[in-house]
């Protein structure tokens, strides 16, 4: 089927986002020594490693910086089949933290369920709140993240492209349309 893309974030637009969100977490987090980024592969890790060169931008502050594969964790591994994970890498302590996953996109909240229950086999933080770049609508679990690029309402039928430079050499995000004939 024929498709069509349109742009919804330039890579100007996506780095204003970046600062934007970088900044509310500064807001919403008193104690910045108490924060961690979680990411979640693919697309999430890059998205938190930006976040935390921005945080230690504006607030001169190193924020650690891991990262979460969620492939064990999944409720519909018998419809994927097993993948070979990459790696979690976090190699700093949770305990008492104010975690902040970070993911691309969030859909049906199925990847966030996930990512929780695979957090806590690393630690108790003291909190965990969720960032997303783009929010495009249609969650079949109670699922809401508390730090959003973009709002989205979408199709089903419909795809969102998340572009990072560290994975893909250039910076956006899209909207990928069917067109019907």
């Amino acid at each position: 089927m024929p498709t069509q893309t349109i742009e919804i974030l330039s890579a100007e637009e996506l780095r204003r986002t970046v600062n934007r969100l970088a900044s509310q977490v500064i807001e919403q987090v008193s104690d910045l020594s108490k924060l961690a980024l979680v990411g979640i592969y693919t697309r999430g890790v890059p998205l938190a490693q930006l976040l935390g060169r921005q945080i230690e931008t504006l607030e001169q502050v190193s924020v650690p910086v891991g990262a979460l594969d969620i492939t064990f964790y999944r409720d519909d591994l018998d419809r994927i089949g097993i993948r070979t994970p990459a790696k979690t890498d976090i190699p700093f302590d949770l305990d008492r933290k104010i975690v902040v996953l970070v993911d691309d996109v969030i859909y049906r909240g199925r990847t966030i369920r996930a990512a929780l229950n695979a957090v806590l086999e690393y630690g108790r933080p003291q909190t965990i709140k969720l960032l997303v770049l783009v929010d495009r609508g249609h969650r079949e679990l109670p699922i809401s993240p508390d730090f959003t690029g973009k709002l989205l309402p979408t199709s089903a039928e419909e795809q969102v492209k998340v572009y990072l430079n560290d994975n893909d050499g250039r910076d956006g995000v899209e909207l990928i349309k069917v067109i019907s004939a």
